[in-house]
């Protein structure tokens, strides 16, 4: 029986990659047409579908005007305590195990599909609005987006968002940080699939020990995205301002457009009115009413125009983080993958049994040998 390696990560969650609205330089676009489109429905539709009616009944409830909640797909893209989505990425072996041209990639996209069917029975808190097999890359894998969510909450909406509930809901407990609910799922679901390759006479092979050495290069690569995701926030919340702020200097430009309006044509005077009287009673309070609203029309514009200026100065430095923080995730994909080569390079050489040998003594030892051996 052969025996092939599982990979459940994390993924950027770019939904235009993944329905291949454009085509990135690592994609073969004459095997294209050999992908597996499972699921894809607009992010917003999903959220309409999964949240409005319990939307409908928050607000019913709500007796103050600012806690409504216009669109719940912007309260959670602007917020900070849930993510819109979440992604993973499943594969089965490797480029030179798997290839996606070789006979071995024909049978990891048949494992790969059956598990894709095999999910959505299984994770009913996990609603998946995007899924791809992708076989116009290197290696057979398998991107799936979904909303995690939680039904009966006694809190907020009674369906809602929640990473950590629906996973609870599907019965992982976190037991702290190395084991949280999320941590628990994924091997669960390495298990899955597990039992899936076996029905195809394909074993798990486990590599701890070569995971141990790449997961420093993972979890750098898992911090940037995460930082790049909380950075693109942090432009679309400026960008939302900057909105906000563009509306009020419309209103402030229709408010200064209105002086020149019937409604501010000075009163005629009345009949029989002396002219000390018409200036005394009607010309000057009309005009300090209207120096007053000049002036605060001035202010209000002056302090907008600033406001956007500063948000605007802003944006810029974060957008350029974020694309240096895409450069670095980059670079450690690239490292991830020479470091991987050269794992299993020293794998050949030494043999599985030596290899494992090495890697699992502690440093002292592991120095003792390397310098035996060199002698």
């Amino acid at each position: 029986m052969q025996s092939k390696t599982i990979s459940i990560t994390l993924g950027k969650g770019s939904i235009s990659h993944n329905a291949r609205t454009f085509i990135a330089d690592n994609v073969d676009p004459n095997r294209t047409p050999l992908n597996v489109e499972f699921v894809n429905q607009d992010i917003k539709q999903a959220y309409h579908y999964l949240f409005d009616e319990a939307l409908e009944k928050y607000n019913a409830k709500q007796k103050r005007s600012d806690r409504v909640i216009k669109d719940y797909y912007e309260k959670i893209r602007t917020g900070k305590q849930e993510k819109l989505f979440h992604e993973i990425i499943v594969q089965v072996g490797n480029k030179d195990t798997m290839n996606a041209t070789s006979e071995n990639g024909q049978l990891a996209k048949e494992i790969l599909s059956q598990y894709m069917d095999d999910f959505l029975k299984r994770n009913k808190n996990l609603y998946v609005f995007s899924a791809h097999l992708h076989m116009d890359e290197e290696t057979p894998h398998l991107h799936i987006d979904f909303i995690p969510y939680t039904t009966g909450s006694k809190r907020g909406l009674e369906t809602r968002v929640s990473l950590k509930k629906a996973m609870e809901e599907l019965g992982f407990i976190g037991k702290g940080k190395q084991e949280t609910e999320y941590n628990l799922w994924v091997n669960a679901e390495k298990e899955h699939l597990a039992q899936i390759m076996q029905t195809h006479e394909i074993e798990w092979q486990k590599l701890d020990t070569h995971n141990q050495h790449l997961s420093v290069y993972d979890f750098k690569k898992q911090e940037r995205i995460k930082e790049v995701e909380e950075l693109t926030k942090q432009v679309d919340s400026l960008v939302d301002k900057i909105n906000d702020y563009q509306q009020d200097i419309h209103d402030v430009d229709q408010l200064t457009s209105e002086i020149t309006d019937d409604l501010w044509n000075i009163p005629e005077p009345r009949r029989f009115m002396s002219a000390n009287s018409y200036k005394k009673d009607i010309i000057e309070p009309f005009i300090k009413k209207l120096k007053t609203v000049i002036k605060r029309i001035i202010n209000d514009y002056l302090r907008l125009r600033h406001e956007v200026k500063e948000l605007r100065t802003r944006i810029l430095p974060l957008r350029i983080k974020i694309n240096e923080q895409d450069e670095l995730i980059d670079r450690l994909l690239d490292e991830n993958r020479i470091n991987s080569t050269k794992l299993k390079k020293l794998q050949r050489v030494l043999g599985q049994k030596t290899y494992e040998e090495i890697l699992n003594k502690p440093k002292e030892k592991r120095k003792n040998v390397r310098e035996k051996d060199y002698r």
